[in-house]
């Protein structure tokens, strides 16, 4: 077990130098500030941030999980398996506004999948400055792939070539980008036993003082020589006074060995029970005041790290701080009150464009001893490696407008681990649900957008139907609890009716609350916080909603506000929801009475149609398929209505109808689609509609076909090939009124197959459709013998096989229609 532990750890070390090794070069590689790479996790659909490279984990929290099924660039090139590139925060609102409304700063990014298998293992993103469309100059693409097929080479190599053990579920590591200047800030601590006089100092400090393991002695004249030998004396002296109780007023200014500035600064510390000195060698580089200009400014200055460091502070900060030891320190252990909303924006918009950001921050009263009033104004100005901090008293600048939230309020949210990050991002669900057109997608929508910014791990929407909530939607609860309260009538007493009943939020801090308020409820075994909100739109009762919180929790005012205020979007998008259920209803009932019930027969002909609805928008639309007697024929005729919902439908019957009426009295093929184009122009219902029609003669196997804008038609012969024919056609029906549908004769031989279709089957976002014709041919010609009912495959069963993958397919963007017609050398018997 040991020898399989240190595997398991050098596997670790192995894995997180890769992931950091691919981000640093994909920095170069897109000009970027911050990478990372996302990695397929243990739960399904969820991508994780496994290494962050330019920005302190903290700031980037909100994202580091995400479902695959998100409108996120990560998650779609994931999906699609290709590079999504966003020059800048135009293009990024245009493709992406939910991306866009969580990170609202002007930046590019471009995001890679890291192949691996049948799908991507994960997804390499870089942010990078906005540039112009035209200006990608900086953006070496076919590098970035080379870097992200090495990696998911790599990761297969770790997981000995099977990609399914490649997952990342913890949290990312956060690494220090590249330094891009020749001597950047660093910060490095020690601590040091004056019982012993031996010293232990962390990596950075080895790294500042140029040391390689094995050469620092560990003792206290080891440590001041490496820091600054002329000042060895004043060093240790310092060290004696600090655990004597002497703490130097301020940091000790220093010479390196090659001349440059070098500060230490000291406390007192306990390692495990144990008195110790702490300390903090820092050497500022280029970035600030060499000659320590900085310390004799007025106003507060401190730099900040990409990880979230402070590498200094002159002694104005750490006073308007109320810190006397600011060095060394992440800045929301120094600084709490700069810590979560609206301060997290401030300093991702900082970390990831160019220009400086101001606002104004209030301290709390345990930091004012300076006298310098409640407020600080705070400007923040970003550099290639490092932000520069700039604190005044606002007592020197205009007042805020608005003041920011109570600082108690985010002392509570930091205290009890709960982040106030969603009471600022009401803009990413309400974009989310503008989306969301069925009650199904409203309910995941709330899922993904609202369950994880507020910590919450279970949701219940009910929505009422006759005085009964009738449970819509459910997900985190165990099985089968939910089912009694399903259907409960509105003087039920329960929490869920009288939030709607009263109209009132209902908020329990534990189950054991919930259990007092309400005796005698059926609880689950999870004993955290719950909260009922009522969903009313306009006035009107919709339903109500439950959020299900692992562990007790307080809930702030902001936060019951905020989620009240959420629940009355999630009401009018139910409320849309509702009315889009019942007009998709009414355009399912039209199109299946439109649609023919029985194709038109014949003893040579052996026919077979197909329809299958979209699953996205108004899930009908205007596709139809028909087989009518034409004389001593058969027409044959497909068609496809621009749009879905009520209107389509009924577009398409009137196109039907006239079509019929035309093919009934054996008008050829050309006069039928110029009879129907001026009918539909003559209509004006706002709409288009492609269509291809087909004259076909049983005894003779002649055919005489036309086509408006529709997709050409397939033709598989007895022997099994199958090719698209190449029949000349016209524009589409509705555009143009002196448009002429030019008719092209071909031979249906005995046993031979044809295809006619709609785009619904052969096009797909993302791809040709020439791609998806040339798919439907192959499986056309691999669908086997049809040779009728007797001893062979029937018409119905290569329809079947073509549609398949369509039927199995939960997200359909369109509809989508199929007519195959095959013709026997004897009657067929029916």
């Amino acid at each position: 077990m040991a020898g399989s532990g240190e595997q398991m750890v050098r596997t670790r070390a192995r894995l997180a130098a890769l992931l950091a090794d691919a981000s640093t070069g994909a920095l170069g590689a897109a000009g970027g500030r911050v990478a990372g790479v996302y990695l397929r996790s243990s739960t399904p659909g969820l991508l994780r941030l496994a290494v962050l490279v330019g920005l302190p984990g903290p700031l980037f929290k909100p994202w580091w999980r995400l479902h695959v099924g998100r409108p996120f660039p990560v998650a779609d090139a994931y999906r699609l398996g290709v590079q999504v590139v966003l020059p800048n925060a135009t293009e990024t609102v245009r493709r992406y506004p939910q991306f866009a409304a969580g990170l609202p700063f002007p930046f590019g990014s471009v995001h890679v999948p890291v192949p691996g298998g049948a799908e991507p293992l994960g997804v390499l993103t870089v942010l990078r400055p906005a540039v112009a469309e035209s200006v990608d100059e900086l953006l070496d693409r076919d590098l970035l792939d080379r870097l992200a097929e090495g990696l998911g080479a790599e990761l297969l190599g770790l997981a000995d070539g099977d990609p399914g053990t490649v997952a990342w579920d913890g949290e990312p590591l956060c690494v220090r980008p590249p330094a891009r200047l020749p001597a950047r800030a660093a910060a490095g601590r020690f601590s040091w036993d004056p019982a012993t006089s031996s010293v232990r100092a962390d990596d950075r400090l080895h790294t500042l003082l140029g040391l390689r393991p094995g050469e620092f002695a560990g003792t206290d004249a080891a440590l001041a020589d490496a820091v600054a030998p002329a000042d060895a004396h004043r060093i240790l002296a310092a060290l004696r006074d600090t655990a004597a109780g002497k703490r130097p007023g301020a940091p000790l200014t220093l010479r390196s060995p090659d001349g440059t500035l070098r500060l230490l600064d000291l406390w007192a510390a306990e390692d495990a029970g144990a008195a110790r000195i702490g300390g903090v060698v820092f050497d500022p580089g280029p970035a600030v005041s060499a000659d320590g200009a900085a310390d004799l400014l007025p106003q507060g200055v401190f730099c900040l790290d990409r990880l979230g460091q402070i590498v200094y502070a002159n002694q104005a900060a750490s006073r308007l701080a109320g810190r006397d030891r600011l060095l060394g320190r992440e800045l929301w252990e120094a600084m709490p009150w700069l810590a979560g909303a609206p301060y997290d924006d401030h300093l991702r918009g900082a970390l990831l464009s160019a220009g400086p950001v101001h606002f104004h921050v209030r301290r709390p009263a345990a930091d004012r001893e300076d006298g310098a009033g409640d407020w600080l104004a705070v400007s923040v100005h970003p550099g290639a490696d490092l932000l520069t901090f700039t604190l005044v008293p606002a007592s020197r600048m205009d007042a805020p407008v608005e003041p920011v939230s109570d600082a108690h309020v985010r002392e509570e949210a930091v205290a009890s681990g709960h982040s106030l990050e969603p009471l600022y991002r009401p803009i990413a669900l309400a974009i989310a649900l503008t989306d969301a057109v069925t009650a199904r997608q409203v309910s995941a929508v709330v899922m993904q957008e609202l369950l994880p910014a507020f910590g919450g791990r279970r949701l219940a929407i009910y929505l009422l139907q006759d005085r009964h909530l009738y449970l819509a939607w459910e997900t985190g609860f165990p099985q089968g609890f939910l089912a009694p309260f399903d259907g409960v009538g509105m003087d039920a007493h329960l929490p869920g009716v009288e939030t709607l009943t009263t109209g009132r939020p209902l908020f329990f801090e534990s189950m054991q609350q919930l259990a007092a308020a309400y005796p005698g409820i059926p609880l689950d075994a999870d004993e955290g916080a719950r909260a009922f909100l009522p969903l009313i739109a306009s006035g009107r009762p919709v339903g109500s909603c439950i959020l299900g919180f692992e562990g007790s929790r307080r809930f702030s005012t902001e936060e019951c506000t905020v989620l009240t205020a959420l629940a009355g979007l999630i009401a009018h998008a139910m409320e849309r929801a509702q009315r889009y259920d019942s007009e998709a209803a009414l355009a399912r009932g039209l199109q299946q009475a439109l649609l023919p019930r029985r194709l038109s027969a014949h003893p040579r002909v052996e026919t077979a149609g197909r329809y299958l609805p979209g699953t996205q928008g108004m899930d009908v639309g205007g596709d139809w398929y028909d087989v009518v007697e034409a004389g001593d024929g058969l027409a044959l005729v497909i068609g496809d209505v621009q749009g879905h919902g009520v209107q389509a439908a009924a577009t398409m019957g009137q196109l039907r109808s006239a079509v019929r009426a035309f093919a009934l009295g054996d008008r050829p093929p050309d006069e039928v689609l110029s009879g129907t184009n001026h009918l539909l122009i003559d209509l004006d219902p706002g709409q288009f509609a492609s269509c291809c029609y087909l004259r076909l003669d049983p005894a003779t196997g002649r055919a005489r076909v036309a086509r408006a804008g529709h997709p050409p038609p397939l033709l598989r012969s007895p022997d099994g090939r199958a090719r698209v024919l190449d029949i000349p056609g016209g524009v589409v029906l509705g555009v143009d009124p002196y448009a002429r549908y030019p008719v092209t004769e071909l031979l249906l031989e005995p046993d031979a197959i044809l295809a006619l279709y709609t785009d619904g089957l052969v096009e797909r976002p993302g791809t040709d459709i020439d791609d998806g014709i040339t798919a439907l041919r192959l499986a056309l010609a691999g669908a086997g013998t049809a040779t009728g009912r007797r001893g062979g495959r029937s018409l119905s069963w290569v329809a079947d096989r073509l549609t398949a993958s369509a039927r199995q397919a939960a997200d359909r963007p369109d509809d989508v229609a199929l007519l195959l017609a095959a013709r026997r050398s004897a009657p067929t018997h029916r």
